[in-house]
C-alpha cells in the first residue's frame, strides 16, 4: 500500500503504512466520518454499545479506537472501557480533546494484555484494515474471559440489491468527493472506499468468526446492511 499523501492506497494492508494512513486523517476523522455517513456513525456506536450488553463493573476493550469516540460511547454503560489503536496520530488527536478516556497504542496482532483481560472487546470499522483478520480475531479471543462477549462494527453488504447498487456508486464517486470537502487526507477515503468494496459480505465474515474459535455467531444488520454487528461469545 503506497503512502496516502497524494497518491492511491492499494489493499495490501502493512500495518505501518495502516497506521501512516490514519495519522494523516485524525485531524478531522471524526467530523469526516459524521459528515460522510449523514450522522449515522453516532447511532452505530449506540448499536454497538447496545449488543455488547455491558454492566457497570465490566472492562471492555474497544480494538481500533482512534480517537476515542467509540471508547467513550461504551464507557457510557458504567463499564471501564480502554482504546487501543495502531495510529499514535488518532491517539494524539483523541487525547485532546478526550483526556479522560483510556487510550493506548496498540496492535491488533499483537494486543498489550495478558490472556482473558476483558469481559467483552469490540473493534469497529477497523478489522477490514488489518492485515491478517483471522490473526485479529484469534487475538481478540485470546484477551477476552470464557463467556466474554464479541462484536465486530464493520461496514458490509447492503441487502436491497437495488440500493446496493446505488451505496456502491456513493462509495466509489460521491464519497471521495465529499471527502475533499471536509477531510484532512482526502486521498485516504479511496483506499477506504475500496476496502469496503472488497469486504466480506455477513455470512463470509461470520464464517470466519467461527473459524476463529468464537461460539453462538449471530449478525444484525444496520442502516439496510450498510453496516453490520457480527455478536459472538468466547468459549
Amino acid at each position: 500500500m503506497s503512502t496516502p499523501q497524494g497518491q492511491r492506497a492499494s489493499l495490501d494492508k502493512q500495518p505501518h503504512e495502516v497506521a501512516a494512513m490514519f495519522d494523516g486523517v485524525a485531524a478531522r476523522y471524526d467530523l469526516t466520518n459524521t459528515v460522510l455517513s449523514f450522522g449515522q456513525d453516532r447511532f452505530w456506536r449506540r448499536a454497538t454499545r447496545a449488543a455488547l450488553d455491558l454492566r457497570p463493573g465490566d472492562r471492555v476493550l474497544d480494538v481500533g479506537a482512534g480517537t476515542g469516540v467509540s471508547t467513550e460511547e461504551l464507557s457510557r454503560s458504567g463499564a471501564y472501557a480502554v482504546g487501543a489503536d495502531l495510529s499514535l496520530g488518532m491517539l494524539y488527536a483523541g487525547k485532546k480533546v478526550r483526556p479522560q478516556v483510556p487510550l493506548l497504542a496498540g496492535d491488533a496482532l499483537r494486543l498489550p494484555f495478558a490472556d482473558a483481560s476483558f469481559d467483552a472487546v469490540t473493534i469497529s470499522f477497523a478489522l477490514r484494515n488489518v492485515s491478517d483478520t483471522d490473526a485479529a480475531l484469534r487475538e481478540l479471543a485470546r484477551v477476552t474471559r470464557p463467556g466474554g462477549r464479541l462484536v465486530v462494527c464493520e461496514f458490509s453488504t447492503p441487502v436491497n440489491p437495488a440500493f446496493r447498487t446505488v451505496y456502491l456508486s456513493y462509495l466509489m464517486r460521491s464519497l471521495p468527493a465529499v471527502a475533499r470537502t471536509v477531510s484532512s487526507n482526502p486521498d485516504a477515503y479511496v483506499y477506504l472506499a475500496e476496502s469496503i468494496r472488497a469486504w466480506p459480505d455477513q455470512p463470509a465474515l461470520a464464517a470466519r468468526v467461527g473459524a476463529a474459535g468464537w461460539g453462538k455467531v449471530a449478525w444484525r444488520n444496520l442502516s439496510g446492511g450498510i453496516v453490520a454487528l457480527h455478536r459472538a461469545i468466547r468459549g
